[in-house]
């Protein structure tokens, strides 16, 4: 992608989502898309993968507060296609020209992932005057591409960590062709270019506009069998299968960098990163808050009335025993320290135990006799007593 249809490009359309949209809005939007537009979800289906592509292009510049902040300068500053500088047609007169003559020397800003304008605008205003700064920002390296996945772990492994596989597919060499995007892996140097992937038009003097060669598109390089896979031009979609290991006491919705891991740079340049965002299935005992876990724990009327000692279930490890005081209301937490998930530092956090008074459905004849008897040594007593004399004083 050149630069220019970066610049032209209106990103926050591709996602849906206002010029002010906040970076929550951007992810939500973002995710929706992904979800809906996923290859894995859309197997064989082109037009599907051509828009997870650019729904991923727009998130890598509108996700990023610098590249994005970029964006928009840039397409305040170019968006109308001309420059307005002092000298060009009259005292602050405007010099119009196309936004490709302009942007010739900087090509696939928003891939690269390293900066929204590959070099930066530098680069651009070195190509603009002939200072050469142009051609040499295509010689360098460039940084891969980010990638975004998302996996769903159990309650369990979201706790303790755990390694998964993720298949990805990215932009990488052509593996046919080495990268080379010649069949016969020799291509030529460009002629016409010189291996630039530029030449200069125009101007007089000191002031020439450039543009990517025509006859290369701008690789510096021709091949002279084009090789079938990438037709010439040295990438291809590449997918795999890497094991990924997700860290301990992940929370559902959570977004996890892993530097390094995302799509191969180009010429030598480093490879991207890999965000991988992890949802959690929910535990039909367990429960989280922050770096807690939460359970609740049904007790019998005597148990709680008398007090006594409680077996407590953890998770993935042997059952604690809590000391329940007499008297315990329904309803109270109690804290087994250590129990919980896994912090940052390696601790843990603890398990809280809410306390449950079971009701029983069913009683023997015994046991309604015994509560019967309870009934009349305690008739006296109005627990709702003070429950009115509250409401009237109100």
């Amino acid at each position: 992608m050149s630069t220019k249809d970066f610049v032209e490009k209106d990103y926050y359309k591709v996602l849906g989502v206002p010029k002010d949209a906040t970076e929550a809005e951007i992810k939500k939007a973002y995710r929706k898309l992904a979800r809906e537009f996923h290859p894995d979800a859309n197997k064989g289906d082109v037009k599907a993968e051509e828009r997870f592509k650019e729904i991923s292009e727009a998130n890598d510049i509108l996700g990023d507060p610098k590249r994005r902040k970029e964006y928009d300068d840039a397409r305040a500053l170019f968006g109308n296609g001309g420059f307005r500088a002092p000298g060009a047609g009259g005292p602050g007169g405007t010099f119009n020209f196309d936004l490709g003559d302009l942007f010739g020397g900087a090509q696939g800003g928003a891939q690269g992932g390293a900066g929204g304008f590959g070099g930066g605008l530098g680069d651009v205003f070195g190509g603009l005057f002939n200072r050469g700064a142009g051609a040499g920002a295509r010689t360098q390296p460039r940084r891969g591409q980010d990638i975004e996945s998302e996996v769903t772990l159990s309650f369990t492994e979201a706790v303790d960590g755990a390694t998964v596989p993720l298949r990805m597919s990215s932009s990488a060499a052509c593996k046919a062709c080495s990268g080379t995007g010649d069949k016969n892996g020799t291509p030529r140097v460009c002629p016409t270019c010189v291996g630039t992937g530029q030449v200069s038009r125009g101007g007089s003097g000191s002031f020439s506009l450039t543009d990517p060669c025509v006859d290369c598109k701008g690789r510096g390089l021709i091949a002279e069998t084009p090789c079938d896979v990438c037709k010439g031009s040295g990438r291809a979609r590449s997918s795999r299968t890497m094991q990924v290991r997700i860290p301990a006491g992940v929370f559902d919705g959570q977004r996890i960098r892993l530097r390094g891991k995302g799509a191969p740079g180009e010429r030598g340049g480093p490879a991207g990163d890999l965000y991988v965002v992890v949802h959690v299935d929910a535990h039909p005992v367990f429960g989280r808050r922050d770096d807690n876990l939460t359970v609740t724990v049904p007790v019998t009327y005597a148990e709680a009335t008398l007090g006594g000692e409680v077996k407590v279930p953890t998770l993935g490890g042997p059952p604690v025993t809590l000391k329940l005081p007499a008297g315990t209301p329904n309803g109270r937490t109690m804290r087994a320290r250590g129990k919980g998930a896994v912090r940052k530092d390696g601790t843990r956090g603890d398990l809280l135990v809410t306390v449950e008074v079971a009701v029983p459905q069913e009683l023997s004849d015994k046991a309604k006799e015994a509560l019967e008897a309870y009934r009349e040594a305690t008739a006296g007593e109005d627990p709702r007593a003070e429950l009115f004399q509250a409401a009237k004083g109100a």
